[in-house]
């Protein structure tokens, strides 16, 4: 008889349904008293999907004291102490606020989500029509009615704001209309027991960090970085029964399917040390059973593909991007962030320690890296109205069947529906080179080519080390190994000469031979075209 898996919480955000649901519910109440106990405003900042509703939502159920959801968790032997004590909360989601239809339509939703917490904590609101006077005058009559102190949770604290962060205009008034709100927060601390607000990002301009002078950044502390998230461990420990249910219909053992699910979803660090899984993508992994780009197809925020249209950026350049700490301490606005900043920010780009006491950026996994290449690719062919579904699908066709014409014409019109002379100046200025003995242009063409792969899905690896050099790109489709060696003929020399170069630096170096039944293919760029006017397949 087949055993039957504990329900996974795929798109459940709310604490209290997950344990009623009878779900799987990986336990940071540990982690919640730690945070309760030792201060009373903090800030959290992780990326989209990870987790901080579901945090607030616990926090909630703890503060209420719905004891009853705790059975078996870290929290039970907490709540039935004897000091222990309920509080009123208050609880906002701007998430939920809608900014879709303009600024006095926001404004007329924040008020009545702030009407329904009212109506929710049964207390009356004076008959006023500002958001941040009717938030304070919520805060103070519930700690009135309840004669105790009140625990504020705000999610999204700064989604409306990046709704409009295009818009600077329009920005600026939902920055003062929130700067406002949040600035209740210090003049009614007396009031307060206990507050954290979550967002994307630090933004000074909104005023919590500039008015709440008691507030306690937590987004990048040691001991709260696997509060959202799931650590390797916790994997283990939590979802056996999946482990081994996905295992089995992938006919691998359940070790190699660690191993490939820390490729794909593991790597996420927020203090450069501790990694955690993608909880999102991690459920729907072993809801689908099938490795997919989860985390980023389950809702592209459009604050970054605006960006990334608006910018000329290769992937490959933010491959171990030495960073300092104090940028890791102390994160640029976004609106005004260079392209690292605002990438580690949105979550494109995580931690991992440096060489010396900084640290580097780098993408988390392989879902981050595809997810990222296929953005860059798509947004560089769209500029020319080009269907990148349809250069993907005869890529990967071309490999599928092993043919090597049908996969260079597709490069090549690739090449030539990119508008190269647009964001070639600006992303060769953005390039470190000092890692490559070749020229930017020839670096430019190689990082094009390989984000392209990526963005297609494909396994591909840029630079792979051989004991007598490195192997421009490897690709595995399907277990069948490519290996591409690529040169570029700048004027007055000969692409098929340069063909012969690198088919021939492919078998001298003996990139080939770890890989016995490889593909290989040794092609020209002629430069004066920007097209594959040459190559040498080797079989």
């Amino acid at each position: 008889m087949e055993k039957r898996l504990k329900k996974l919480p795929t798109g459940i955000q709310t604490f209290e349904k997950i344990i009623e649901d009878n779900c799987v519910y990986v336990d940071k109440t540990r982690i919640l008293i730690d945070l309760i106990e030792n201060g009373d405003v903090y800030f959290l900042a992780r990326p989209r999907r990870f987790g901080k509703s579901l945090t607030l939502t616990t926090l909630e159920a703890m503060f209420c004291g719905k004891k009853e959801l705790f059975k078996g968790l870290y929290a039970e032997a907490w709540m039935n102490r004897p000091d222990y004590k309920k509080y009123p909360v208050i609880s906002l989601s701007l998430n939920r606020v809608t900014t879709s239809s303009g600024i006095e339509v926001m404004k007329e939703s924040l008020i009545v989500q702030i009407k329904e917490a009212a109506r929710l904590l049964n207390v009356d609101l004076y008959s006023i029509n500002s958001a941040p006077d009717l938030f304070e005058n919520l805060i103070i009559r519930v700690s009135e009615k309840h004669n105790e102190k009140v625990v504020v949770l705000i999610d999204e604290y700064d989604k409306p704001y990046i709704d409009f962060i295009d818009n600077p205009v329009e920005a600026e008034k939902i920055r003062n209309i929130l700067a406002n709100l949040y600035v209740r927060i210090k003049g009614n601390d007396r009031y307060l027991k206990f507050v954290l607000l979550t967002g994307i990002s630090k933004f000074a301009k909104l005023g919590v960090f500039s008015n709440l002078n008691n507030l306690t950044d937590i987004s990048r502390k040691n001991e709260y970085a696997a509060l959202c998230g799931i650590t390797k461990e916790e994997l283990l420990q939590n979802f056996p029964d999946h482990l081994e249910a996905t295992a089995a219909k992938m006919q691998i053992s359940v070790r190699e399917l660690v191993e490939k699910m820390e490729d794909f979803y593991d790597g996420f660090s927020f203090d450069g040390k501790t990694r955690v899984y993608n909880p999102y993508s991690t459920l729907r992994f072993f809801y689908d059973q099938s490795f997919n780009n989860y985390w980023f197809d389950g809702g592209t925020s459009t604050m970054l593909v605006k960006y990334l249209k608006n910018k000329n950026l290769t992937v490959e350049q933010f491959h171990n991007f030495p960073v300092s700490r104090e940028f890791v301490l102390d994160p640029a606005e976004m609106d005004l962030a260079p392209p690292e900043d605002f990438l580690y920010q949105c979550g494109f780009l995580t931690l991992r320690e440096g060489i010396t006491d900084d640290f580097a950026l780098d993408y988390p996994n392989k879902e981050v890296l595809n997810a990222m290449s296929r953005l860059v690719s798509g947004n560089l062919l769209s500029r020319n109205g080009c269907d990148y579904s349809r250069y993907s699908i005869d890529t990967i066709n071309s490999l599928y069947t092993l043919n090597c014409g049908m996969l260079i014409a597709t490069l090549n019109r690739l090449l030539a529906s990119i508008p190269y002379d647009d964001y070639r100046q600006e992303a060769e200025d953005n390039i470190i080179y000092n890692a490559y003995t070749f020229s930017p242009k020839e670096w430019f063409y190689r990082a094009t080519i390989l984000t392209f792969f990526r963005g297609c899905g494909i396994a591909a690896v840029a630079e792979m080390h051989t004991n007598k050099g490195r192997a421009d790109l490897v690709l595995n489709y399907k277990g069948q190994i490519w290996i591409i060696e690529i040169k570029v003929a700048y004027e007055g020399e000969s692409p098929a000469a340069k063909a012969e170069e690198a088919s021939r630096q492919i078998v001298e170096k003996h990139y080939n031979k770890p890989y016995p039944n490889a593909i290989c293919v040794g092609l020209a760029i002629d430069d004066s075209v920007r097209q594959i006017t040459e190559y040498r397949m080797i079989k």
